[in-house]
Parts: C-alpha cells; structure tokens; sequence
C-alpha cells in the first residue's frame, strides 16, 4: 500500500491510500477504517506522508563510506534528533539561511515506525516497521563543525525545510532491492543500494527502542552513503527510490 497526506483542493488535510488517482482517507495512518469518499489526487497538494514524533537521522550506517572515511562500524546506532520544524514536503522549497557556507544534500531510506515499541528484539522489531519513505537529510556543514568544543548535529541538521520526507509510505517493499538515488537537476549525483546498510532496519529499530519509546509514525532516516554533494540556490533536487518515488525540492536562498 501506498500511504500518502493531502491537502485537497478545499483546503483539508487528509490521510490516507492511493489506489489509482485518489486518496481514500483513513482515519489515521494505518486503519482500516474508511474516513470519508476518495479524493482526487489532481489539484491536491502532496504534504510529508506522516508527522513524525521524533524524527531520527543516523551517521555512519553504510559500509561503503565507512571503508571510503576510515570510520570504525558502530555497534549502536550514531543518530541525532531533527526538530518537527525542519519537516517538508515533496515539491516544496526550502530557503537557505544567509551565510550558512556548504550545504550538502543527502538522499536516504526512511523508515516509519507503526506500532509503539520499547526494547524490542529485532524480530519484534520488523513488526514495528510501517513502512519507508524517502529522506533528504539537508546538511549544513560549515555549521556542524563551527565550534571545535561542539558538533552541532542538531543546528547543521535541524533549519526549516531541512527534513525532506515523502512522497509516500510505501508498505510493500523489501528494502533490500532499493537504490537510493539523488538528481540535481538532470544529473544524477548519488546512486547506492541500501543493502549496503551497516544495521538493518530491524537492528536499527530495536536498538533506538533500548534507548527511547518508539511511536507510531517515528521516522529514521538510515542515513547515507557516498556521494553527497554541496547544493545552491537555483537548484531541483530530488531523492528518488524505485518503489517508494520521486521526492523534489527547490533550493532557494533568503530574500
């Protein structure tokens, strides 16, 4: 199933299934009960397909870019927490803040939690998984490493419009057969399979479940591998994964 979040050409928000060219509402993420007659998909506004709770992002979870940096595989996830405030949708524009210096896209696997779980084995845990979504997890990396007493994961990761996620969530894929793939533009920039994961989503799932609850409609973003890239004002960039879809932003600077 392919679950999506609207805002209809009336103007309300709406959760729900996409069969064809219309939502059918839900009355939250996952039920099964209807919410009203299906909703055309032409004039709708395509929104980030859930509101996440917590909104997770890990570092260091692919192993080619581990071997590529010379990084040691972590045992427990590295993660660090990105502000609601920092949530956008597919087609929307995200305005850089003046003076940030580089700013990097980064095109990743999502993972949408379903159920509320707390330390949970990993079994457990692949029964938690909703679905997976696409992730840009814009960077501002000037800013991260701006004061040599202090990463700031949070500030570099967490300005409006800075968590891309969407188009959808899609229930019915193996992860393991994704590409996780970034144009900017017509050019492709980032292309790499999520098979090359350090943790699987299930480990990864059930290791945030020791450290924190986890709440249906979380998000975690896997993190990335390489090949991402400064991006500018002026730009299209998209994170587009076979079987989940294509997740357009504009690059805009501030006024």
């Amino acid at each position: 199933m392919e679950w999506a979040r609207i805002r209809s050409d009336d103007g309300q928000i709406i959760t729900g299934v996409i069969e064809g060219d219309m939502l059918h509402p839900r009355a939250a993420l996952g039920a099964e009960e209807s919410a009203g007659d299906p909703v055309p998909l032409s004039g709708s506004t395509m929104l980030p397909p859930c509101i996440p709770g917590k909104f997770i992002g890990l570092w260091n979870n692919f192993k080619a870019a581990a071997e590529r940096n010379g990084w040691d595989t972590p045992e427990h996830p590295l993660y660090f927490l990105k502000p609601l405030s920092s949530l956008a949708g597919p087609g929307a524009t995200v305005t850089l803040p003046p003076d940030l210096g580089r700013v990097l896209f980064e095109g990743e696997l999502g993972i949408v939690i379903g159920k509320t779980c707390s330390n949970i084995s990993v079994s457990e845990a692949e029964d938690a998984i909703f679905g997976y979504t696409c992730v840009n997890d814009i960077t501002a990396l000037n800013i991260l490493n701006a004061d040599p007493s202090f990463p700031q994961w949070t500030r570099a990761k967490g300005y409006d419009g800075f968590g891309v996620i969407g188009p959808v969530i899609q229930t019915d894929v193996n992860w393991e057969d994704l590409t996780v793939k970034v144009m900017v533009g017509d050019r492709e920039r980032q292309s790499y399979p999520a098979s090359d994961m350090i943790m699987t989503p299930a480990e990864i799932v059930s290791k945030l479940s020791a450290d924190m609850t986890l709440s249906p409609g979380d998000v975690i973003a896997c993190g990335t591998s390489i090949g991402a890239r400064p991006i500018k004002a002026g730009q299209e960039v998209t994170v587009a994964i076979e079987g989940i879809g294509a997740l357009p932003v504009t690059i805009a600077a501030t006024d």
